[in-house]
């Protein structure tokens, strides 16, 4: 299929979509976390898919021969999708029940994965953040999963780095964190145009590629690389900031895409220089107006009001990595140094539920 009958397709499915469709279905996903996968480290340096439920428990662990990064479920289907961390080119689809591997993908010739993607909401179409690393460019590379996950178009972003997306609850529009760095797999890591990035918050229609919002952050070495999205449409967005450490600039943006307002949240400075410069992971909770920022290099949890995007408080945790609301209240977070953590948004509290001295990714994927 080329990019133009999959546009045709995709504009015919958009007439079905009504904007609420999605807040339901949003809803629905979020009110039912009872179990989660991440990607881990064990103490050998093991790479693993890691099962666990809402309680610390790990229910499986599936070895693989790269690191994993994020990950995303099927709607309608027990399938969930797992990929590669930058600079990685494997995708894997798991059963999200015990773990069993049910397909494995490559990103395909002079391309790599960031380790995020998201499916649309009818289950057809996996939408990849992928590097052309031939020219740097980014893309979003769709999949047809009715189809083995054949491989159907490929969405240029406008800019380098695409890395985390969500699905808007309108269920056609793609929000996707865009970092601005150039890297290329012979120099695995390394960042090679630090002074020149072009970081961006992109809105694109998952059906046709069309880029419908971009918003830059305050400061072009602020790398917007993670993000989540409430089912009234607030984005809050999570910086990695590129420049000199010893500044200390907005590391969260927020973003109304019903508005178009886009904002960057103040923070106490004494909070703000706790973060160290740094944001793994964003979650917005189900229970009320809510938002999880982890900052792993300074060992804290920042919790503001995503409506408002006032600053709530902050909560020690060592090396805050994964996030994810918790079923009944409150927020479960993972530690890079080992355990799973309940994080009580009331007391503002971080208990230990499981010890185990797994190296956990930044990422959680609610099953």
């Amino acid at each position: 299929m080329n990019r133009r009958r999959f546009v045709q397709l995709g504009l015919a499915a958009l007439v079905l979509n009504g904007p609420l469709a999605g807040c339901t279905r949003l809803h629905a996903e979020r009110d039912r976390p009872q179990r989660f996968l991440s990607a881990a480290d064990d103490a050998n340096g093991q790479h693993l898919i890691t099962l666990a439920d809402h309680q610390g428990h790990v229910l499986a662990r599936v070895p693989v021969a790269e690191r994993c990064h994020g990950g995303c479920v099927r709607p309608g289907s027990t399938q969930v999708a797992v990929f590669a961390r930058r600079p990685g080119r494997e995708l894997y689809i798991l059963d999200g029940r015990d773990g069993a591997l049910l397909h494995q993908l490559s990103s395909g010739d002079k391309h790599h994965f960031y380790g995020h993607g998201v499916f649309s909401e009818d289950g057809q179409y996996l939408y990849a953040t992928t590097n052309h690393f031939n020219d740097g460019q980014g893309q979003v590379r769709v999949y047809d999963a009715r189809q083995q996950y054949q491989w159907v178009a490929d969405f240029p972003v406008g800019g380098m780095d695409p890395h985390e997306l969500r699905m808007h609850p309108d269920g056609n529009t793609l929000v996707i964190a865009m970092g601005g760095i150039l890297t290329h797999p012979d120099y695995d890591r390394i960042k090679l145009n630090l002074d020149s990035m072009r970081p961006a918050l992109v809105l694109m229609s998952r059906h046709t590629g069309e880029i419908e919002q971009r918003h830059e952050p305050s400061h072009h070495q602020l790398s917007c690389h993670h993000l989540d999205i409430s089912s009234e449409g607030v984005v809050i967005a999570g910086y990695q900031f590129e420049g000199p450490e010893w500044e200390r600039p907005p590391l969260i943006a927020r973003l109304d895409t019903r508005s178009g307002l886009f904002s960057e949240v103040a923070l106490p400075a004494e909070a703000l220089v706790a973060m160290n410069n740094y944001v793994a992971s964003v979650a917005v909770s189900t229970h009320g107006p809510l938002a999880a920022i982890t900052a792993p290099r300074g060992n804290r949890v920042v919790l503001i009001n995503y409506l408002s995007g006032e600053y709530v408080a902050d909560i020690h945790l060592p090396d805050a990595a994964g996030v994810l609301p918790a079923p009944h209240g409150g927020f479960v977070v993972t530690s890079g140094l080992g355990g799973i953590y309940l994080l009580d948004e009331q007391r503002l509290t971080a208990t230990l539920l499981n010890p185990e001295k797994l190296h956990w990714d930044n990422h959680l994927t609610a099953l």
